[in-house]
């Protein structure tokens, strides 16, 4: 008689509950990484529950058989996930939590390129403005004070307090703090460098800039944190901001619960993940100078270069004689007043990466007539024609 075939073994499919707000470009990013870690196991059932950072927890999860959870961890919900008795990974690390491995962008990071950009465009004075008693706050705003003093700089500093542990995940219509950080706000002295804790902070204090009659970036430059595909754009200017590696946060967390659900141990220190880069936008686009009419000439250059001016309207638009002018540009910047071209193929080289964009098309909004005029300057001032750094740029 034959033996009897051993029947395979059948895996059983885990359910993942995937407790992370999707409100912020944050999240989002988070739940792509582990979607994409996800996806290279087998038999992964992912449950995502839309909710904001201190929601307790909702019935269903307790009554779904939940094998594993990944979450935004908060001191108001952490004894309710420990009920739950699964293997359970923290991509908020808000809080020490004992036996919950912890994942996490890397703030120290995130503020060193913070600071080495400002540092970049010439800023030597410096401010922060940021949430009280918030962790990742606090966190960018002690090692922005360390880089600051290392680099014998001046630093000023805003934070609105709130209550201890309360999250920040969204914008107020109203702030009863407004009157007190347009005063601190007023009292920048123009070049300063700010860097906001997160992008909706620097929301929070953008709307101030126009009654102060305050110009970012040429009185302030101003950096965020999170690159928020949505707020970012639509700042005016558009906001610079570091943009974290939030996927790969994700697909780090997603790593450790499956290594902790095979039997290996859980980590006992935070795992930190280095952001990515600064993305510049307008809030930073500038040389910090001292002299602040040479810093309203570059405005008015930044301004309206692709407008059609050309030096001689730059020239009208200042009280200064060209020599004095061209003398203070020369002192502060190694450069002459003859900002308009350089304005201009910088925007031409921005316009040439939209693939579907012709120089017909470009020209004019680079402040030319003719696309002929565009590609003999481009030419001149890069080194290569406007298709060749195109299909390079590719």
């Amino acid at each position: 008689m034959p033996a009897r075939a051993t029947a395979p073994r059948v895996k059983t499919t885990r359910k993942v509950a995937l407790l992370v707000e999707t409100s912020r470009s944050y999240g989002r990013g988070v739940l792509r990484g582990i979607e994409h870690s996800a996806g290279t196991r087998s038999k992964w059932s992912l449950l995502h529950q839309e909710m904001t950072i201190n929601t307790v927890l909702s019935e269903w999860i307790r009554e779904s058989a939940i094998d594993e959870v990944i979450a935004r961890v908060h001191p108001l919900t952490v004894d309710s996930l420990r009920d739950l008795d699964v293997p359970c990974v923290d991509v908020q690390c808000r809080g020490d939590f004992p036996g919950i491995p912890q994942v996490e962008t890397d703030d120290r990071k995130v503020t060193e390129l913070a600071f080495e950009h400002l540092g970049e465009r010439g800023f030597r004075r410096f401010a922060f403005c940021g949430y009280q008693f918030a962790h990742y706050s606090e966190a960018r705003l002690g090692c922005f004070r360390e880089l600051v003093r290392e680099a014998s700089c001046s630093l000023s500093v805003y934070e609105t307090p709130e209550s201890r542990g309360a999250p920040v995940t969204r914008i107020e219509q109203t702030d009863p703090e407004d009157s007190k950080k347009s005063a601190w706000l007023a009292s920048l002295e123009p070049p300063t460098g700010l860097f906001v804790c997160n992008d909706i902070r620097e929301q929070q204090v953008r709307k101030l800039f126009q009654t102060l009659n305050l110009s970012v970036p040429d009185d302030i430059g101003v950096i965020g944190v999170e690159d928020d595909d949505t707020i970012c754009p639509l700042s005016n200017p558009p906001l610079s901001s570091v943009q974290p590696n939030s996927e790969q946060v994700g697909y780090r967390a997603a790593e450790v619960l499956d290594a902790v659900m095979h039997g290996s141990s859980a980590p006992q220190a935070v795992q930190y993940i280095s952001p990515e880069e600064v993305v510049q936008r307008l809030s930073t686009q500038v040389i910090a100078v001292e002299d602040r009419e040479v810093a309203r000439v570059c405005r008015f250059i930044r301004e309206h270069a692709c407008d059609g001016i050309d030096v001689h309207d730059v020239a009208d638009f200042t009280s200064l004689p060209r020599r004095q002018l061209e003398r203070r540009f020369r002192t502060e910047l190694n450069r002459t007043p003859h900002e308009v071209t350089a304005t201009q193929v910088a925007k031409v080289k921005q316009l040439l990466l939209e693939p579907e964009m012709t120089l017909e098309q470009i020209a004019p909004l680079a402040g030319y007539r003719h696309k002929e005029r565009l590609s003999a300057v481009f030419r001149r001032e890069v080194g290569e024609a406007p298709g060749e750094y195109r299909k390079r740029r590719k």
